[in-house]
């Protein structure tokens, strides 16, 4: 055993590398993404990694591996496994023979998401195991845990962790390698994909007699898994209050009540010395037998948990079904907040109302809501296009072809929907990835007075994008396609894509050409513009706008990350009539004021030269 210093995100992947993985798919997404990464930093080539085309591919090579006995996992951020949930959803009842843990991180906030959705609640529905870790050195024991009990009862597991244990950082015991799972490999049971229609063809007789075997299986993993160390009871005492709660609520309420307890308020310190804790590590299916003990002889509860109350339903059902005389608090009473991230602060207060401590009369209490120092308000930062972005470009190009004509911008998930953003206003809807263009499509049915775009990044045109493309060629719809070609999968941390030409084994690849995808698929009117080069591209939009059917403009030009710039751009102060135009119509963040003069931040600015070809005056060089 060695310490490393490690992010939770690769403590995930060391942890998963330690149980003797074999495949790792996935595909990009806040906060889940450095997982995959550092397993493919770490491989020594005996693992095969590889960013799959959106999350359902990722899970369903997972799942082909794990029939042939090999241990999987498949990554991905909580709206992925929307994506994912139609073979989820299947495997569930089929099964797998080697270890599989689906590792899904949410992003409570939300802090780079559209949703806050709670993955457990997907366990309850998917009737599989959950794993809810706490912390960074307890994510790394825990996967190698979950796969174990997936290989024990041939059924994928759901590792849930969310952005405040991806993102930590801590020491944790790491495994030498002569330490590491080694399975062994004569043993018939992992000898290959056997052949046997009867357990790996979902037809419905097999179905329904998996559900019954899933259904008698559930609460005895329940019982089982309760008697992991991930989930613990503080000693039973003669308190009649007790906290419930699981992942990194279980950190906030440990911290909150050791403050609590450290107070020079003997009142404070007395509320809390009593109260009863339950850790739920494992939240589905639930430790029933664990809840009852914790339960026992208390008269309150408070259950602190981040987005859905799936620790307080359970402990209601619990209460319900043993005719228990306990009071059950949490979101669904109103006593914790129902929405957005928790922290030791909130649980304070949370811990001092139901105490019955009023959340003023203690100042040093840890997390107290009282502050003796007024603090000034934090700044507003709102996310905005990085200098330089060619998207900014794309977006004004559009945008000055369409003037005076009525036209819907449809967004989609990447860097590109701050396009939204003022001054460019350019993403008039933003709902799920894909869904931009065949929201364009709707709109072209009932508003056929408007020209309809559709505006999609690269990395999300192979991800969910195709689809929707072939809809709109089969069932003539009539709109513009913007593909953002930026040669990466910018928002995520620029990880490749069948478009770049390069995998996440290293190998050097064919890249997959958008242009002739649209081709195949019936677009017959597809030009490939930069979209610096402004007036050729607000020309090519008026162009294909005035045409009938499916058009794709590609604007291709690379993310700003991807190279250095040569020299930024400057401003002649005796052309410049400071009229603000670049800003006003831009709002790149290299160009400011200072002194009531336009400058252009050195530091920031890339050379892009968009803001030359804006200038009125031509005082804007490059």
């Amino acid at each position: 055993m060695h310490k490393e210093f490690v992010m939770g995100n690769e403590a995930i992947a060391m942890g998963a590398m330690a149980a003797g993985v074999s495949v790792v798919s996935g595909y990009p997404g806040t906060p889940s993404t450095e997982v995959l990464e550092a397993v493919a930093k770490r491989n020594d080539g005996s693992i095969y990694v590889e960013w799959s085309v959106n999350e359902k591919a990722g899970l369903e090579v997972a799942a082909a591996a794990a029939y042939a006995g090999r241990r999987t996992m498949v990554t991905m951020k909580q709206v992925g496994l929307n994506v994912a949930s139609d073979p989820l959803m299947s495997l569930a009842y089929i099964g797998v023979k080697g270890g599989m843990v689906v590792m899904v991180a949410d992003d409570p906030g939300p802090i780079s998401s559209q949703t806050e959705q709670d993955t457990r609640t997907y366990g309850v529905f998917s009737k599989l195991p959950v794993f809810d870790p706490s912390s960074v050195d307890e994510a790394y024991e825990m996967i190698q845990t979950a796969f174990e009990v997936s290989e024990k009862y041939n059924t994928p597991v759901i590792f849930r962790s969310t952005t405040r244990v991806c993102h930590a950082y801590s020491a944790i015991d790491v495994k030498d390698n002569n330490e590491y799972y080694k399975r062994d490999k004569a043993d018939s049971e992992m000898n290959g994909f056997v052949k046997d229609s009867n357990r790996w063809v979902i037809f419905p007789r097999l179905s329904y007699a998996n559900h019954k075997m899933i259904e008698d299986r559930l609460p005895v993993m329940g019982d089982e898994l309760g008697e992991l160390t991930y989930n613990k009871l503080t000693a039973v005492n003669n308190g009649k209050l007790g906290i419930a709660c699981g992942g990194i609520s279980y950190a906030y309420v440990r911290e909150s009540i050791q403050g609590m307890s450290e107070s020079t308020d003997t009142a404070v310190a007395k509320a809390v010395s009593d109260i009863r804790v339950l850790k739920v590590g494992t939240p589905h299916p639930f430790p029933e037998k664990l809840a009852l003990e914790f339960l026992d002889g208390l008269d309150e509860v408070l259950v602190v948990e981040e987005l859905d109350p799936m620790i307080e339903r359970m402990l209601l059902m619990v209460a319900g079904k043993h005719n228990l005389d306990v009071k059950i608090r949490g979101k669904i009473t109103g006593d914790v907040k129902n929405a957005g991230e928790n922290s030791v602060e909130s649980v304070t207060d949370s811990v001092r109302s139901f105490t019955g401590i009023d959340s003023g009369e203690e100042a040093n209490a840890v997390g107290a809501t009282a502050d003796s120092v007024e603090k000034p308000e934090l700044p507003v930062r709102p996310p905005v296009l990085c200098a330089g972005c060619p998207h900014r470009a794309s977006f004004y190009a559009v945008k000055q072809a369409m003037k005076g004509r009525k036209a819907v911008f449809c967004g989609d998930i990447g860097c590109y929907t701050l396009g939204n953003a003022k001054p460019l206003d350019m993403v008039d809807t933003c709902l799920c990835m894909g869904a931009g263009i065949t929201m364009a499509q709707g709109f072209s049915v009932v508003e056929e007075d408007t020209t309809c775009f559709a505006f999609v990044g690269d990395s999300t045109f192979f991800a969910s994008g195709i689809t929707g493309v072939v809809n709109a060629v089969y069932n003539r719809h009539d709109m513009v396609l913007i593909v953002l070609d930026n040669s990466t999968t910018a928002m995520t941390g620029h990880q490749p894509h069948p478009g770049t030409g390069k995998t996440m084994m290293g190998d050097i690849v064919d890249k997959v050409s958008i242009e002739k995808v649209l081709e195949a698929v019936g677009v017959t009117e597809v030009r490939t513009v930069n979209p610096l080069e402004l007036n050729k591209a607000v020309e090519t939009v008026k162009e294909l706008a005035d045409k009938k059917g499916v058009k794709a403009i590609i604007f291709k030009s690379p993310c700003i990350a991807l190279f250095k710039p040569e020299k930024s751009c400057t401003i002649d102060a005796d052309k410049c009539i400071n009229c603000k135009k670049c800003i006003n119509e831009l709002g790149c963040p290299a160009i400011t004021v200072n002194e009531g003069k336009v400058v252009i931040e050195p530091s920031l600015c890339t050379g892009c030269g968009l803001c030359t070809q804006v200038c009125p005056t031509h005082a804007i060089k490059n």
